[in-house]
């Protein structure tokens, strides 16, 4: 089951925003996409509701501007990832890929913040009760 609050819908479906999917285990994770569809950004943890995702991706949302990411070298093969710590240490979010090399990585954290702060302007994923703010997207 998938889920968007995220603008950018076209003829064949979300292209890009926040959604929320199901898990195998029953919970839910998010993901961020960016207009072209491609998947910029995931949840390490997964939570019991789309509505606790959607609260968590507000608080990132919330705080773009302060975020800071540990860039590391992939534990298996070659590339590195960016994670963003929360406040215990364990991760909030992280790169939905590794990348060939350093820069690429800083790069790829700098438009994470920055498609953040453009979704900042507009409603909070969690603000509607009823559902949390989330849809269900097109291709689900």
């Amino acid at each position: 089951m998938s889920r968007s609050g995220g603008s950018g819908a076209r003829a064949g479906g979300v292209r890009g925003g926040f959604q929320t999917e199901r898990a195998a285990n029953g919970r839910y994770q998010w993901q961020l996409k960016a207009p072209n569809g491609r998947i910029v950004a995931v949840s390490p943890a997964v939570y019991e509701s789309a509505a606790e995702a959607g609260l968590v991706f507000d608080a990132l949302r919330s705080g773009a501007p302060e975020l800071t990411a540990r860039i590391t070298h992939v534990r298996e093969g070659i590339g590195w990832i960016w994670v963003v710590p929360g406040p215990r240490g364990l991760p909030e979010a992280r790169s939905s890929r590794a990348y060939e090399r350093y820069a690429t990585c800083q790069n790829a954290f700098r438009r994470f913040v920055a498609l953040l702060e453009r979704r900042g302007e507009e409603q909070p994923v969690g603000s509607d009760p009823a559902v949390g703010g989330l849809r269900p997207s097109d291709d689900a």
